[in-house]
């Protein structure tokens, strides 16, 4: 069983390579992003709690955040793996997410976190158009959809993000490192984490992504 957390800054690829390891691993790929906006439109009570907060400005708890990620691992897709994006950003929520997983019987067992250095990531990031649908993730110089301007797997029109230009995105970069290094470094001593280099070709990363998996299967 393969229960990842998959880790990495903005435009390192995290969105290409959870693509893939979903859909060759026959993985669920869980986003916090994606089980805010379902949980909003629900209508559960869980659901409406989270939707007066962000309606009203506010920031999600750790307390609500790791309960509403309990209840999304605890569902019958995920008995046998998923795989983790966006959760946790913190210290305490990975410290939650130790308890709960044990609790329910989905600890995790695995921590890949894609690497890239800075100047990369932000001439990638000026360049990255995104499927406002399915949330695939294209580049104009390096990642090309087949029809320009067009998702590859909707059809939906790509759009640039408004954040997605090197100023914007300096300031979110160093927010992620600040966050991200104590986690970084809680799954090392954990014996959890494994690092790989986001510059590498994509059918190089693959191969290497694949060959980590089949060993901890």
């Amino acid at each position: 069983m393969l229960n990842i957390i998959l880790m990495g800054p903005p435009g390192a690829g995290k969105g290409t390579h959870a693509k893939w390891l979903s859909t060759e691993w026959h993985l669920p790929h869980i986003s916090t992003g994606d089980m805010f906006r379902e949980a909003m439109a629900s209508g559960s009570e869980l659901g409406n709690k989270i939707k007066d907060i962000v309606n009203g400005g506010g920031l999600v708890s750790d307390e609500l955040t790791c309960e509403l990620v309990k209840e999304r691992l605890s569902r019958e897709d995920c008995a046998n793996g998923y795989l983790l994006d966006g959760f946790p950003r913190t210290i305490p929520q990975a410290e939650a997410l130790a308890s709960f997983g044990k609790e329910i019987g989905r600890e995790v067992n695995l921590v890949i976190d894609i690497e890239c250095p800075s100047d990369v990531l932000i001439k990638r990031i000026s360049g990255r158009r995104v499927c406002p649908k399915c949330g695939a993730s294209f580049n104009v110089e390096t990642m090309k959809p087949k029809v320009e301007g067009v998702c590859d797997y909707c059809g939906t029109p790509l759009i640039q993000r408004k954040d997605d230009n090197a100023s914007s995105f300096a300031v979110r970069l160093e927010n992620y490192h600040k966050s991200t290094a104590p986690l970084l470094d809680f799954y090392k001593k954990a014996g959890l984490l494994h690092s790989f280099d986001g510059t590498l070709p994509i059918l190089n990363m693959e191969a290497e992504l694949g060959a980590l998996l089949k060993s901890k299967e």
